[in-house]
């Protein structure tokens, strides 16, 4: 792990149906970010947020099984433009969602700076839904449910050909852990891929640790190192009711730091994100200073 972390938000929730995650970039600095990681012995530079465009000053959303494709693409370009430009520092990238679509630019930033010595990299992705729609499958058209599936070159150019090169990351390097709410028509684009998906129940019968072992192999087979995609929807809604799309079921406080702290004990980490905090309908603040707790334990914090 490097000793150097450049926090980058990214306050878009143009890919969302719900309004309120573009502040998810300040609540987490709020809850004492920067501070926190800094005693934890890091170098931390606050890189500020990457420019979005807000849906009041757009005239049209575009197409309705894509809304805000365009605005979303160029926010993504920017932000990977960014993280690949924090890697070439030789620090590692912390980006504060915002929407989850924001990770097909965090994903693309990674994995093009690691494109230019020939090698590729694993991905992390844990989340309460499977973001693997497509505009043909999407029952709502909100980008936000579609990033994975860009990630591993299945959707709009637009977002899948970010750079010129696709795909991101290989499907066979991908875990997808915590699903519990997939739409009918995404379950064949899982399926079809090969991404590995660990859904709650399996959570359930083989235990957390069990998971995340698996997944974090998974990740780093053949790879340089693994990017982590943290919705917070993971978490139950119980330990975290600030997000965007809560759903009934999800990990407990205690399992939620088992995962990251697996991930910090791996040392393949490369970069993370921690995105759909939306304080609008939090309760004092407390799903942004879960984001922190969970951020310091994937970056190394211990009990003892």
């Amino acid at each position: 792990m490097k000793t150097s972390v450049a926090i980058i938000g990214a306050p878009l929730d143009l890919g969302a149906g719900r309004r309120g995650v573009d502040m998810g970039p300040s609540a987490v600095r709020v809850a004492g970010l920067g501070r926190r990681l800094r005693a934890l012995g890091f170098e931390v530079a606050d890189l500020g947020n990457v420019p979005v465009a807000q849906p009041e000053s757009v005239d049209d959303p575009g197409p309705a099984d894509a809304k805000y494709l365009p605005q979303i693409a160029a926010t993504c370009e920017r932000l990977g433009e960014m993280v690949a430009q924090v890697l070439t520092a030789g620090k590692v990238p912390l980006v504060l969602g915002g929407d989850h679509s924001i990770a097909v630019g965090t994903v693309a930033g990674v994995s093009r700076f690691f494109r230019e010595s020939h090698r590729k990299i694993g991905l992390l992705w844990i989340d309460a839904h499977a973001d693997m729609n497509t505009p043909q499958s999407s029952p709502s058209g909100n980008v936000h449910g579609m990033p994975l599936a860009s990630c591993v070159g299945v959707g709009p150019d637009a977002l899948t050909r970010l750079f010129g090169f696709h795909p991101k990351v290989d499907a066979a390097n991908v875990a997808l852990i915590g699903i519990r709410d997939v739409d009918m028509l995404e379950r064949g684009t899982v399926r079809g891929t090969g991404v590995r998906a660990f859904t709650m129940r399996e959570i359930d019968e083989r235990g957390m640790r069990a998971v995340m072992d698996e997944a974090i192999a998974i990740a780093s087979s053949g790879t340089a190192g693994f990017h982590l995609s943290l919705d917070m929807d993971f978490v139950d809604p119980q330990y975290a009711p600030g997000v965007g799309t809560p759903v009934r079921g999800g990990a407990t406080y205690r399992e939620a730091h088992l995962a990251m702290e697996t991930i910090c004990d791996s040392g393949r980490m490369l970069s993370l994100e921690v995105v759909e905090v939306n304080p609008v309908i939090d309760e004092v603040n407390r799903t942004a200073d879960l984001a922190v707790e969970l951020i310091l334990s994937a970056m190394g914090k211990k009990i003892l």
